[in-house]
């Protein structure tokens, strides 16, 4: 266990290092809009969440046959309105969570609060739904490489989104908040 579990987590820690890459990329908008630093956890762990929960249930359903290689397109079809929904529902969750801090007083995200919360919200939205886009064909992608689904899906899904969820969260920032905070 200790050989198979080791290489693939030395590639995904390798991986993980693009998402310092990332963040240093978006280091200027960073600087001028900080209150974006405070939801990226809620951004990477989202992403992350959502192809895992996608790779886990096609992984059960590669392991009972209930799925074959060749229907990936079906499997691509169903998850495409399921993460736009599961997305939509999270960034409708971030946007009243947002706004009850910044009614209430609990913290003041400055002037533009709604536009910030119209970021997260989008972010979530493109995110999820990437996740669990990704999350959903990796495990056909690894099978038909040879590896095991089961070895390596959830934690390269988790590693992969997190990188690329954090270029989506920045880049619907720079369109929400061009102008304003950026």
């Amino acid at each position: 266990m200790l050989y198979k579990r080791a290489g693939w987590l030395s590639v995904l820690f390798l991986s993980e290092m693009l998402t310092a890459s990332a963040m240093q990329h978006f280091q200027d908008e960073l600087e001028k809009a900080v209150v974006l630093t405070l939801f990226i956890p809620l951004i990477m762990s989202s992403g992350g969440n959502s192809g895992s929960q996608a790779t886990s249930l096609l992984i059960r359903a590669l392991a009972l046959r209930e799925l074959r290689l060749g229907d990936w397109w079906r499997v691509a079809l169903r998850e495409l309105p399921t993460g736009l929904t599961l997305g939509a529902v999270l960034g409708v969750i971030g946007v009243i969570r947002i706004a009850i801090w910044q009614k209430f007083g609990i913290f003041d995200y400055g002037e533009h609060w709604t536009l910030v919360a119209a970021t997260v919200a989008a972010a979530l939205v493109g995110i999820v739904t990437f996740g669990s886009l990704s999350g959903s064909m990796l495990p056909f992608i690894l099978k038909r490489l040879g590896f095991d689904p089961a070895n390596a899906s959830a934690p390269f899904v988790a590693t992969f989104v997190d990188v690329t969820g954090l270029v989506i969260y920045f880049s619907v920032a720079l369109v929400f908040l061009k102008g304003t905070l950026l």
